[in-house]
């Protein structure tokens, strides 16, 4: 099992994890660690504990609203493909339609031709 030494305001965490995750593990805690220190920057010095408390809470907002724009860009997607496979279907409905109307006129002219041959044999 792997450990990271993770710092975020000023302290030092260490965390074990499986091996491998140590990069992602060191990501998330400088995300942790700049929203503190942005956190600092835009309300100055307070308690290090509501500072923390503050920064996970927003992280915790901002991932709620991925979460939502997720759920609704599925929502969207899902509607797309529906549209998309009614569309196709309709498609293939009207491809249907057109050779059938192909095979009606194509019925309808050798009737025309074999009659046009039959008038012109009782011509002779």
């Amino acid at each position: 099992m792997a450990q990271v030494a993770m710092q975020i305001a000023g302290r030092v965490y260490r965390v074990a994890c499986d091996e491998g995750e140590e990069p992602h593990l060191e990501g998330l805690a400088r995300m942790v660690n700049g929203k503190i220190a942005g956190m600092r920057e835009k309300f100055g010095e307070m308690g290090d504990q509501r500072l923390t408390i503050m920064a996970a809470v927003t992280l915790a907002d901002e991932l709620h609203e991925s979460q939502r724009r997720i759920s609704e860009l599925e929502a969207r997607l899902a509607q797309v493909q529906e549209d998309a496979a009614s569309a196709l279907s309709g498609r293939e409905a009207w491809i249907d339609k057109v050779a059938e109307t192909v095979g009606e006129a194509s019925a309808r002219i050798e009737r025309a031709a074999q009659d046009m041959s039959g008038a012109r044999s009782g011509e002779d």
